[in-house]
């Protein structure tokens, strides 16, 4: 394995605006693409926002995936974050993608863990 994981950001627009605000639909969508992309689930926490919008997140053996809806604007914003080679992010972004009836979807997949990050450390003057 080259990487320790595979992080999909996927940007979801025209999304149905009633499935972005309906907390159980998402849940169960969530838990169906874990499933479906070979995941073994940990935990599942979702909460729903006044007036509108969606959070949440399942945990996963393998990390996580993540939802922020925003009905009023027919977007989602969706992470789904998978450790080691088994199991492919996409599958879940995928199906998270046709679950919401996106009508485009933008995706950046970012190799996580290809190694050490050098952080350049910046010096405070003391006063």
């Amino acid at each position: 394995m080259d990487t320790m994981g595979r992080h999909v950001i996927a940007e979801l627009w025209g999304c149905n605006s009633e499935k972005l605000n309906d907390m159980r639909f998402i849940e169960e969508t969530f838990v169906d693409a874990a499933l479906k992309a070979g995941a073994e689930i940990r935990e599942v926490a979702f909460h729903k926002f006044a007036p509108h919008g969606v959070s949440g997140v399942v945990i996963i053996s393998e990390s996580h995936l993540t939802i922020h809806s925003f009905p009023e604007h027919g977007y989602a914003s969706i992470d789904v974050y998978t450790c080691g080679d088994r199991i492919d992010p996409n599958v879940a972004a995928d199906y998270i993608s046709q679950a919401l009836e996106a009508n485009s979807r933008e995706n950046l997949e970012v190799p996580r863990g290809m190694g050490p990050v050098k952080v350049a450390k910046n010096k405070v003057a003391a006063n």
